[in-house]
């Protein structure tokens, strides 16, 4: 779209190339699957068969340099089957459903399964579960056209256009979809879930500002494009000629996307089995682990649980074992960790399956008086390139980007330059100072909802200056 066209003519031009509106039979119904599973176990001559079945419909709008670049719609589809025979297994995938393509891709998997090793930690297939409902599939979704993406990416292009001197760049990313899982123990499980992603990022002409927002949610309904994009715009401007401050442990306002990214990481360290071998930030000098002891500030909860309305996840894992709400670190205390089928077996504990969701609950302190108590401190808009440092206390390296600012008494006084540090979300949770309300942000390194409010915490550990925007 160029910089002179109008809002009428964008959505006939993105109509050419994207289907209006999600195709008709795109998602797989309940039933359908069910059916198609029950045909798979069938055709097996293995011991156990598990078979996994995803469809849905993906619409993308993408923008740079201020117009749209592209806009599409495509349908996908898959069927993966895994057989096992003993301890052996192996797995074949497809994404033709003819009855002769199934039965080569069972075929496939049974003599992959048969060349196999063994594999000590097998499990056997489930029976029959029970699930909590979950409401993840929204209309207001799954049934958006082009032209409501561009609408959307609008609120971004024209006050972009109209200052001049910035130039905005952004995806949105539409998903509805299915997921269905069976096995011939009985087991059956079905999903229908839908998101909305929106990141955005803004750049001063001049090459020294710029600006990002981003947020997702089930529902299309729940996104704030407009004020998203006033954020990475003001983001932007503020952010021009920064300048350079010394290294060191500032008190740091972490907003939501800078806090997700980093203490999800948390999320992934939780493992019973790491804990019980040695290996984990959560294992007790001399044998067992931390649970039931403080790790952090009292005022920190966080959790997994599908039925909460901004996760609403699906409410079981690959192998169909129900997930439900588990609470992690409750008032600053380990509660739990999470245990895989095997090693549950293996200790005696119920399987909890892997927080595929998280949240930290919020509070009720807002940027502006996080600002205001702050005599000397940095602002921070997200954290990228994070990597690992050392397992056993779970610090991370990573860089600040796209705005960071420093805040002397009680106002932000200028745009700095990038930081390095090297800090761990146990720390950053130990020193704390206030917590702000949560809200589902626009995506992480590693994938899956999160949840997450703005922390304002004291000592966190800037290590050296970076001079990327």
């Amino acid at each position: 779209m160029s910089r002179s066209g109008t809002f009428r003519e964008a959505p006939r031009r993105l109509l050419d190339a994207a289907t209006a509106m999600m195709p008709d039979g795109a998602v797989m119904p309940r039933e359908q699957a069910q059916a198609l599973i029950e045909k798979v176990v069938k055709m097996s001559k293995a011991d156990e068969i598990s078979v996994n079945v995803t469809s849905g419909y993906q619409a993308d709008l993408r923008f740079a340099a201020n117009q749209v670049s592209t806009s599409g719609g495509v349908v996908n589809g898959q069927l993966g089957i895994q057989s096992t025979f003993g301890k052996k297994h192996a797995a074949a995938v497809t994404n033709d459903l003819s009855d002769a393509s199934l039965r080569h891709a069972v075929e496939q998997s049974e003599a992959l399964a048969k060349l196999s090793p063994d594999d000590p930690e097998t499990m056997p297939g489930l029976p029959s579960q029970t699930y909590v409902p979950v409401n993840g599939y929204f209309d207001s979704t799954a049934n958006l056209s082009a032209e409501d993406r561009a609408r959307a990416a609008l609120t971004a292009l024209e006050p972009a256009r109209k200052a001049g001197d910035l130039k905005a760049a952004g995806f949105i990313v539409v998903n509805a979809g299915s997921n269905a899982i069976g096995n011939s123990k009985g087991l059956f499980a079905y999903n229908r879930s839908t998101n909305a992603n929106y990141t955005l990022t803004v750049r001063t002409d001049d090459g020294t500002g710029s600006g990002w927002s981003g947020a997702e949610h089930p529902d299309w309904k729940q996104l704030d494009f407009s004020g998203l994009s006033a954020h990475a715009i003001e983001k932007a401007r503020l952010s021009r000629n920064p300048v350079a401050i010394e290294p060191g442990r500032y008190t740091v306002i972490l907003e939501p996307q800078a806090v997700g990214d980093l203490v999800q990481l948390m999320g992934f360290a939780l493992a019973a089995r790491n804990a019980d071998e040695g290996r984990s930030a959560f294992s007790k000098q001399g044998g067992g682990n931390k649970i039931g002891e403080k790790i952090v500030d009292s005022r920190v909860t966080i959790f997994s649980d599908p039925q909460d309305p901004q996760i609403l996840a699906q409410p079981y894992d690959g192998q169909g074992l129900p997930l439900s709400r588990q609470v992690w670190v409750e008032n600053g205390v380990l509660k739990q960790l999470f245990y895989s089928r095997f090693w549950a077996q293996k200790q005696g504990k119920q399987p909890t399956g892997f927080p595929s969701s998280i949240k930290l609950e919020g509070g009720t302190t807002s940027v502006d008086d996080m600002i205001k108590s702050t005599p000397r401190g940095i602002l921070v808009t997200r954290l990228w390139y994070l990597r690992p440092v050392d397992p056993r206390t779970i610090l991370f390296t990573g860089l600040t980007r796209d705005g960071t600012f420093l805040i002397e008494n009680g106002k932000i006084s200028k745009s700095i330059k990038n930081f390095r540090f090297n800090e761990s979300p146990l720390f950053l949770l130990s020193n704390l100072e206030a917590l702000g309300p949560a809200v589902r942000i626009g995506g992480t390194e590693q994938g899956g909802p999160v949840v997450m409010p703005t922390i304002k915490a004291k000592d966190f550990n800037f290590t050296s200056l970076s001079d990327a925007v």
